[in-house]
């Protein structure tokens, strides 16, 4: 429940909060400067979450599971300086890579939805094929490699 709340819940509220005030057009948050304070605040609730687990002896592959969502969303930020690569296919990706690893190869089968999350990216012009790819391979190895380790 921590980790749910403070990796989603309270991510998700701050992003439509400020669709409501008015500071970004919608929950994707195409801009570059709202992208980035959006980013800040999920990594800063993101963080607090892990520490509220690991005081709370939350089981180890739950708090890996946010710990490499923390160091890939990193990694997605500091590279928003720069680009504008696809957050959504690196959290599809790296979810379907920690799947593989915790329940087996069949899992794999999961990769089917990123690719349509994918072609949707690219069909919604939010965001273009290497955009995309670049999302997918980042997100596979960056959350199958912490995941690995954390666990």
């Amino acid at each position: 429940m921590v980790g749910a709340l403070f990796a989603a819940v309270i991510p998700i509220t701050f992003i439509k909060y400020g669709i409501r005030k008015g500071h970004w057009g919608d929950r994707h948050v195409g801009a570059k400067p709202a992208r980035l304070v959006v980013m800040a605040v999920i990594l800063l609730s993101v963080a607090t979450g892990i520490v509220l687990m690991l005081v709370a002896g939350a089981p180890r592959t739950m708090v890996a599971l946010i710990v490499s969502m923390l160091v890939t969303l990193a990694i997605l930020a500091a590279i928003t300086f720069a680009w504008k690569i696809s957050v959504h296919q690196a959290v599809s990706a790296g979810a379907c890579a920690m799947l593989v690893q915790t329940y087996g190869p069949w899992m794999a089968l999961g990769f089917l939805l990123v690719v349509v999350v994918g072609w949707s990216r690219v069909e919604l012009r939010d965001h273009t094929r290497n955009q995309v790819i670049a999302g997918t391979i980042l997100g596979t190895i960056v959350a199958a490699a912490v995941f690995h380790l954390a666990r």
